[in-house]
């Protein structure tokens, strides 16, 4: 064994390749116990801290990591690994570079605001979760295409679709500009399901994610020098606006029954769900303006404005826009979010009710950076994480937190 200013590099190289080996979902059941083993020697704490800090970092407070709670929780979860390893697809170490740190307990799970500071002991029987037989699948990339007629046509991988300006290879779909003497607005409508999500990019070059349950509205052109817009009827959107400089200064907007958003351009989200309370918008670069009744405020990056549904009041916070738009990358950032809020989110994503089985449960507070392509039961697993959470059931397309 062979030490360097300290350092033990034979059991470092064993620790980094068991560590990318976990994340990328290939280690063996002999390897993940010889990885529970190199946790749960407190002499590695260290080392192994500065290793996921240097190549695994996120914004994540990493200073707890090595406490007995946070060790134990972790063994645990790769004890439901190796139970499980068998059904789990293996997926890129960089998507899995964020997941590391929410199971080496560099994620907190708090309750009602602050953490716990005495640790429910966990019984395993009582962890144990419940599944049916009906598998709930991962969302995917589809949507419904509403012509101008009515027609409906179904969009998803595998299926093609081919017009004289539309095309689409069931990811995306794509619209090319027509004559541009046209002064006829027609519209079409995308609609994303529950479990589904969509590429668009319009006449204009505007690029366009929709995110799971969401519905727009835009003309299949835009008339020259008049001003572009389209509507987000509800859900979530991101938006890579063309410049107004490339059509003659036309500038761009986003309407939505609670307000009209109007941009140069620009690159933005729009979170306008129909069960939430507020509506979220969210400046990557350039800027825009919110206007909702007669007020009006302007919208710099890194900022989000949040409009109450109820009384129309127009705040604005600081935000980390990473955390915010990361469902288009692919990811699930929960930074402080409630299990009810988050269970929002699944729902659509995965397309299942989940509800509660003690009301208290919705305000405990979870901490995680995870892959959309996880399975809705390792997601759940890593809830199960938080010494408030028992256990889940899942039966046909109901989950039960309890």
């Amino acid at each position: 064994m062979r030490l360097i200013n300290g350092i033990n590099y034979n059991m470092s190289k064993t620790i980094k390749t068991l560590i990318v080996k976990y994340l990328t979902k290939e280690a063996t059941i002999s390897e993940l116990d010889e990885l529970s083993r190199q946790i749960d020697d407190s002499s590695n704490k260290e080392e192994l801290i500065k290793y996921i800090k240097i190549n695994h970092a996120i914004d994540f407070n990493m200073k707890k990591f090595g406490t007995d709670n946070s060790k134990k929780q972790l063994l645990e979860y790769i004890e439901r690994e190796k139970k499980t390893q068998t059904r789990r697809k293996a997926f890129n170490v960089v998507k899995y570079a964020a997941v590391i740190l929410l199971l080496f307990g560099l994620g907190y799970f708090y309750k009602n605001g602050f953490q716990q500071k005495t640790p429910t002991p966990l019984n395993t029987k009582e962890m144990a979760p419940v599944v049916s037989i009906d598998p709930i699948n991962v969302g995917s990339d589809k949507a419904t295409l509403t012509l101008e007629d009515g027609t409906q046509i179904d969009l998803e991988k595998g299926k093609t679709l081919h017009t004289k300006n539309i095309q689409s290879n069931g990811e995306k779909l794509e619209y090319a500009p027509t004559d541009s003497s046209n002064t006829e607005i027609v519209y079409n409508y995308l609609t994303i399901p529950r479990g589904g999500q969509f590429h668009l990019k319009l006449a204009d070059g505007t690029l366009v994610w929709l995110n799971s349950e969401s519905q727009l509205k835009y003309p299949v052109d835009f008339v020259e020098g008049a001003t572009r817009e389209v509507e987000l009827v509800y859900g979530e959107a991101y938006f890579e606006v063309s410049p107004s400089t490339q059509h003659k200064g036309a500038t761009f907007k986003v309407l939505n029954p609670s307000q009209e958003i109007e941009v140069l351009g620009t690159a933005f989200n729009v979170n306008a769900y129909k069960d939430e309370k507020n509506v979220y918008t969210t400046l990557v670069e350039g800027e825009v303006s919110i206007s909702v009744g007669t007020t009006k405020q302007i919208l710099r990056p890194n900022q989000q404005s949040k409009v109450n549904l109820e009384n129309s009041n127009v705040t604005i916070i600081p935000v980390n826009v990473a955390y915010e738009v990361s469902w288009k990358k692919g990811f699930f950032s929960f930074k402080g979010k409630s299990l009810e809020d988050i269970a929002k989110v699944l729902s659509r994503w995965y397309d299942v009710n989940i509800i509660f089985s003690r009301p208290e449960l919705k305000n405990v507070k979870f901490n995680g950076v995870l892959s959309k392509e996880e399975t809705i039961e390792e997601i759940l697993n890593s809830i199960l994480t938080t010494n408030s959470i028992k256990a889940y059931e899942i039966k046909n397309k109901k989950i039960t937190i309890k």
